[in-house]
Formats: structure tokens, C-alpha cells, sequence
């Protein structure tokens, strides 16, 4: 085996030639613009960073890999990656435990509805669905908020537990919250709906709302007939609820191995509505999801909804399985972007952080949808192998700088096909599918 003679350069280069993309398509959405009439914390020094360029360097350290604070000093040495960006320097990692350090629950309020109510004014999509969900992040450490709650992968220990409500359409985030990790599913679930419709959607015509079991309570449902949504709502099978099921007799065959049936049920002091069941035999479906509810009967698993539209029965069982998609935009937030690794010592802080995490994944689903709408649903990681980690520097050429890429003259009309569909690109973004 022949190894290569080691020789080393200064030379400045980049292996992220290819965000020279995203830098051209954050400037068609003239993101930094809206993000200086924000109230973001102000540097103590004339000498300090600019508030935007902060936001955006943590967004770039994120889309490049970063997965922890620590990680964003990697593009500190990266002199081609900040000329691209128009910048001198980056901050550093206490120059970020610094800036989050100074929002509070406040300004998060103030800020992160906003933000994201111009984000989505910027895309023409109507009559969404909205669907609701929460998840689980597990801390090391002694953060605040972090408490030993439900954590169904790690029994014991710390935790934050966030509610998340995404845009089925546009598969975004419309709003997050933090929230300790021994708070209740349905804890603060009213007032989360509240802001992601009046203030982050604000605008925006809502066709439909699905939640799973963390939301079913007589005040979330009665709050979404009030404010006339539809919705379909997974059900927490409380003993009543179990009763009800046993009962059931008229179950109609779908498919073989599931059967479907409703009922007319209500709570005591509650509403009385529709709940869609669906009793899968296991042998026969030994993958679906579902609990198995009665010790005589182990052979089957049942998923039960509550529902206020009129729509078969079949077909609201069909609308909210694709709901199921939610976990997938969780997956990828966590192992693409540190969703559960970027945190401070103080919740609002981390918060934040956690909350501009969400519009970097919002940024990056609009590029992928719009810059490169025939691969819109590659993970940020088939992305960053696809046509960012691109080896780069820069020359002089005709008294200016030219970026040079390094990239095979086959895929160069390619390359130049994205460059020119993002050029063309102009708010609002026309969602077609939706």
C-alpha cells in the first residue's frame, strides 16, 4: 500500500462552496431585513455583532453540521464560508450563550409569533391543516426547566417536554413551545393553540386541526368548536371511554385484519360527539399501531378519534394517519438539527434558541421545495452530501473576487440551473400542492 506524501497549505478553503445557494436564497427572502425589526437583544458595544448577523451565523453553523454551541467555533477558521456571507468574523460560542442569555419568556413571546406570522406571509397557502403534536428531549445535565417527567428512552432521567404545531401543506413548523419536563401533556395546550392561530398563523384560513392524545381534553375541544375548526383528535382511552368500546357491536370490515365502527360518546358535564374506532387483529397486523385494551381479547389493538366533521368513516381514519408524518419532521429536527443538543443553563435561553431552530428548518424547506423542487423532500443530511459540501476558495479575477467551485463539468448546468430558478424567485411562495 502506497500512501500519499502529506504537504499542508494556507490557502483559504471551504468545504461548504455550495451555501453560496442558500446565502442567494436567503436574500430572495429578505429574511435578515424583517429580522432587524424584531426586538432581538442589542451587543453592549459599538463593537459588538449585529443582532441579524447572529441569527444568521447560528442558522449557518446549524445547516453545516453544528450540533451544540461548541460545534459553531468550526466556522470561525472558515474565511471563504464568511466572505460568502458578507461577513468579517463569527461569533463565538459564548458570544452566543451571551445573546440567547438576554431573551426572556417576553421577548420570546414578542419575538417568535411574529417571526413566524411574516415567514408564513411570505407563502401563498391557504386552508391548512394544522396538526399538533409534542415530543420528548432528554437533558444531562441541570439545565432549567429539565425534570424528571415521561421520557419513554431515557426512564429517569432529565427532560424538556416542547409542544410543536406544523403546517401538513408545507411540512414547517408553525409554532413551539419549551416546556419542563414534568409538565402534564395538556398543560398550557389552550394558550399554545391560541398564539399559533391568533398570532403565527394570524392570517391564515385553518380547513383542519389534528392533535394527538397530549390535547384530548372538554376545554381543547369545546375551545376548537368555539372558534369553529374541524378537527380530528386522537383519544386517551380513559375506563369510560374503555366501556364504550367494549359495547360496540356493529364493526364494519375494512381491509382484512381492521374493522371500524363509531360511536356517539360524552364525557360526564361533556359534549356529546362523534368517536371513529379501529380494532386491528395483530396476528393478522402484527405492525400497526394502537394499545390493546381488554385482558380477554389480546389479540387486537384499537385507535380511537374524536371527530366534529361528517366525513365516512374510513375516510377520517385515512386523513388522520397522515399525520403521521409529523414524526418524521421531529426525526429529522432532532438528528439534523441539534434540536435536543443546543441548550443553556436558562430556559428562556434555550428556548430561544430552540424556537430559531424552528426557522432554520422552515428556511430549509423552502429551499428544498423551491430552489430544488424535484428533490423537496431530502433530510438537510442528503442535502449537505447533494450540493452544499462543496469544496470552494476564492480568486481574484478582473479586479473583483469570483467564488471558484470545485465541481465536475457534468454537473455544472445543473448547479447553474439552481442558481438561476433561485434568482427568479420572488415572495410570495406559491405552494401548488397545497
Amino acid at each position: 500500500m502506497v500512501n500519499l506524501p502529506i504537504e499542508y497549505s494556507d490557502k483559504p478553503v471551504t468545504p461548504f462552496g455550495g451555501m453560496s445557494l442558500m446565502k442567494r436564497f436567503l436574500d430572495q427572502t429578505k429574511i435578515k431585513e424583517h429580522l432587524g425589526t424584531l426586538d432581538l437583544p442589542t451587543p453592549g458595544s459599538n463593537r459588538g455583532y449585529d443582532p441579524s448577523d447572529i441569527v444568521l451565523s447560528f442558522w449557518l453553523s446549524i445547516w453545516t453540521g453544528a450540533s451544540r454551541y461548541i460545534h459553531c467555533d468550526w466556522l470561525r477558521y472558515d474565511k471563504v464560508l464568511q466572505s460568502i456571507f458578507g461577513w468579517e468574523q463569527m461569533p463565538s460560542q459564548s458570544t452566543y450563550s451571551r445573546f440567547f442569555g438576554k431573551f426572556s419568556q417576553k421577548r420570546n413571546t414578542e419575538v417568535f409569533p411574529a417571526l413566524q406570522n411574516w415567514f408564513f406571509g411570505q407563502i401563498k397557502v391557504d386552508n391548512i391543516t394544522v396538526d399538533f403534536d409534542s415530543t420528548v428531549i432528554t437533558r444531562y445535565g441541570e439545565q432549567e426547566g429539565s425534570a424528571k417527567g415521561y421520557n419513554p428512552n431515557k426512564r429517569g432521567r432529565n427532560s424538556h417536554h416542547p409542544l410543536m404545531a406544523f403546517v401538513g401543506q408545507t411540512r414547517m413548523v408553525a409554532n413551539a413551545w419549551l416546556r419542563p419536563g414534568n409538565t402534564a401533556d395538556s398543560s398550557s395546550c389552550k394558550e399554545f393553540m391560541q398564539e399559533t392561530f391568533n398570532h403565527a398563523l394570524k392570517g391564515k384560513k385553518i380547513g383542519l386541526v389534528r392533535a394527538d392524545s397530549g390535547f384530548y381534553t372538554e376545554e381543547l375541544l369545546s375551545y376548537l368548536e368555539q372558534e369553529k375548526h374541524n378537527y380530528i383528535m386522537a383519544v386517551r382511552m380513559y375506563p369510560n371511554v374503555k366501556a364504550e368500546v367494549w359495547g360496540l357491536s356493529d364493526w364494519i370490515e375494512l381491509a382484512r385484519g381492521i374493522e371500524i365502527a363509531e360511536m356517539m360518546f360524552s364525557h360526564e358535564k361533556g359534549k356529546l360527539r362523534r368517536y371513529i374506532i379501529v380494532k386491528k387483529q395483530v396476528d393478522i397486523r402484527p405492525k400497526s399501531g394502537g394499545k390493546m385494551l381488554f385482558d380477554d381479547m389480546p389479540g387486537y389493538r384499537y385507535s380511537c378519534y374524536v371527530t366534529n366533521l361528517e366525513l365516512p368513516l374510513d375516510q377520517i381514519w385515512n386523513v388522520y394517519n397522515t399525520r403521521a408524518d409529523c414524526e418524521n419532521r421531529i426525526k429529522e429536527l432532532k438528528d439534523d438539527f441539534g434540536l435536543e443538543s443546543f441548550c443553556l443553563k436558562d430556559f428562556w435561553a434555550t428556548e430561544a434558541s430552540f424556537r430559531f431552530i424552528m426557522v432554520a428548518y422552515n428556511l430549509m424547506s423552502l429551499f428544498r421545495h423551491f430552489a430544488l423542487n424535484h428533490h423537496n423532500r431530502a433530510t438537510l443530511k442528503t442535502l449537505k452530501s447533494y450540493c452544499f459540501a462543496l469544496g470552494a476558495w476564492k480568486v481574484n479575477h478582473a479586479n473583483k473576487q469570483v467564488l471558484k467551485i470545485s465541481l465536475p463539468v457534468k454537473k455544472r448546468p445543473w448547479m447553474d440551473g439552481i442558481f438561476s430558478q433561485i434568482q427568479n424567485l420572488s415572495p410570495p411562495f406559491n405552494y401548488s400542492n397545497a
